[in-house]
């Protein structure tokens, strides 16, 4: 059983760190408050620390989990008859949906925001902030993320593809990217966009209080949580 990062995840995530880093400096979003290279040490120096512990929860924890429901045929999917592409989709859905929910308990609960904090205090916002974590953050999201594997039935390869994504998403959504305008207006409508992501990290509570979406952006739609009207 593969306890590690496949190889095409690693090879995407590689290019999609490089191309939104390239655009970054192309064009630009925000104008930034503090010293880039302080921002990276200390984002970067975070992301080692987190990411270190979220790869050892995947290799030791999440994918043994997810071969266990495949083996056994847990949760909601493992009791309908799907074929194959229609079960990864809906696997695919289902974890971006239950992540949404995890994402509004660590602004509602007083215990998790005291974690999920860290990531929200940085002064600037770039795809470095994607990556600032706390690692009590992580351990206790990877207790969810087990929780969510197990209730949906989501089989090995779709918790793959889907933190593939999700890791890309990340970037790309806390990025200092400006995209053109015609672009984001469609974009918007079904993926979470770095403007879109940028009012969710505004310091005025009710803008903070919208945007929960990691991937797709329908769930705020669909919980009338969307908020696009801030410059």
């Amino acid at each position: 059983m593969r306890t590690s990062i496949p190889a095409w995840a690693a090879a995407a995530l590689v290019v999609s760190a490089a191309l939104i880093a390239i655009a970054e400096v192309a064009a630009p979003l925000r104008q930034p408050r503090e010293r880039r290279t302080v921002r990276l040490a200390r984002n970067l120096t975070l992301a080692v620390l987190g990411l270190g512990v979220g790869a050892a929860l995947q290799a030791a924890f999440l994918l043994r989990v997810a071969a266990w429901g495949l083996e056994h045929q847990a949760g909601l999917l493992g009791r309908i008859p799907l074929q194959s592409p229609l079960r990864l989709a809906a696997a695919f859905l289902l974890l971006d949906y239950t992540l949404w929910v995890w994402h509004w308990l660590n602004h509602r609960v007083a215990f998790f925001w005291r974690f999920h904090r860290v990531h929200h205090v940085d002064r600037d916002m770039d795809a470095s902030t994607g990556v600032r974590f706390h690692f009590g953050e992580l351990g206790l999201s990877a207790g969810y993320r087990a929780l969510q594997i197990v209730v949906i039935g989501a089989e090995p390869l779709a918790v793959a593809i889907w933190q593939t994504v999700l890791l890309a998403s990340i970037l790309f959504h806390h990025s200092n990217t400006r995209l053109p305008v015609a672009l984001e207006r469609v974009l918007v409508r079904f993926l979470v966009t770095p403007r879109m992501h940028g009012i969710h990290h505004s310091d005025v509570r009710a803008e903070a209080d919208s945007n929960w979406s990691s991937i797709l952006s329908v769930w705020d739609y669909l919980h009338g949580t969307a908020r696009l009207d801030v410059a």
